[in-house]
């Protein structure tokens, strides 16, 4: 029996991470750095799968990750703006699931609203994949889960510090470390914290998994001893408007700069999902500097994304 069929995935989607369990995590992060370790050997699972790729934002690292994958595996990517639709011009997302259903084996959606991609999924008979909505971004954490595992053989009890934003990615990254065992700790400031269901969420998994969570005004506290410090752009996508005052909210104790990166281990490791603004929420001194994974990280979305493809998409 393959590794991707061991759980029987076929079929799930990826919403969010909570439609999965610790197991099928674990097993999804070990499959992924086979795929990179040796990718011909996975080259043809996906023969004769379609992907059908929807973006209502703008993306470089999940479309040419997921086009790109599935080409990899074997399968075919078909890439479509909302506003190439009828769903763009107001065509019930019940009828676009339900006819996307009869053409194609799944559906990737990058969008704004978390509850789109609910009404898409309920709708379809074919799995669905968040590729990020301003609720979660699922696959970002999965990238990251892989690039910890790399880096320490392990995911139970490595030390995670996430500065800024309780944004989207902060809530995957949040799930994901309570899910698998991995020892999380917040900083932002008053405003922008993490989603009180979500937190309430993770907080019930961590129990499960033995994993702690943290959470903090000070980022020196969530800091010291990190193995990895992890942080995001301070104005996502659509909030531009706020660019002003979250500048002025985070301000320079939430950057990561070579004075907090000293809380942390001598050997800690930087993450940033990326795009970032450098001399922003982080210094170029750490962002480009010997600690920095970022792009090792941003090449694990290819990889993470094809285990994930091969998991609910029957690979034979």
């Amino acid at each position: 029996m393959t590794m991707y069929a061991k759980n029987n995935t076929a079929g799930k989607n990826m919403l969010s991470l909570l439609e999965w369990n610790k197991e099928e995590l674990t097993d999804m992060i070990k499959l992924a750095v086979a795929m990179k370790t040796n990718p011909a050997h996975y080259s043809h699972i996906l023969s004769g799968k379609i992907l059908g790729m929807i973006f209502d934002k703008p993306s470089t690292r999940t479309r040419v990750s997921f086009e790109a994958g599935i080409l990899q595996l074997g399968g075919q990517a078909i890439v479509m703006s909302s506003k190439e639709l009828q769903i763009g011009r107001g065509e019930p997302i019940k009828d676009t699931a339900h006819v996307m259903s009869e053409y194609i084996d799944a559906i990737m959606i990058r969008t704004f609203s978390h509850e789109k991609v609910e009404e898409l999924a309920y709708h379809a008979e074919i799995p669905i994949i968040n590729g990020l909505t301003d609720l979660h971004h699922p696959c970002q954490a999965l990238a990251d889960l892989m690039t910890i595992y790399e880096w320490k053989d392990q995911l139970e009890g490595v030390k995670l510090a996430y500065i800024g934003d309780g944004n989207n990615v902060c809530h995957s990254l949040l799930l994901a470390s309570a899910m698998v065992g991995v020892d999380i700790r917040l900083a932002m400031p008053k405003g922008y914290e993490v989603d009180e269901t979500i937190l309430a969420t993770a907080e019930k998994l961590a129990k499960q998994s033995g994993a702690t969570i943290f959470v903090t005004e000070d980022p020196k506290l969530a800091v010291t001893d990190a193995d990895f410090i992890y942080t995001d752009v301070w104005t996502s996508m659509g909030q531009e408007d706020e660019n002003a005052k979250r500048l002025a909210d985070f301000g320079e104790k939430y950057q990561v700069n070579a004075e907090l990166a000293c809380f942390a281990k001598p050997d800690y490791h930087f993450l940033h999902c990326l795009p970032a603004h450098r001399e922003e929420e982080v210094t170029t001194e750490i962002i480009d500097g010997d600690h920095s994974v970022i792009y090792q990280q941003a090449g694990n979305r290819l990889h993470a994304q094809k285990a994930l493809l091969a998991a609910i998409l029957e690979a034979k």
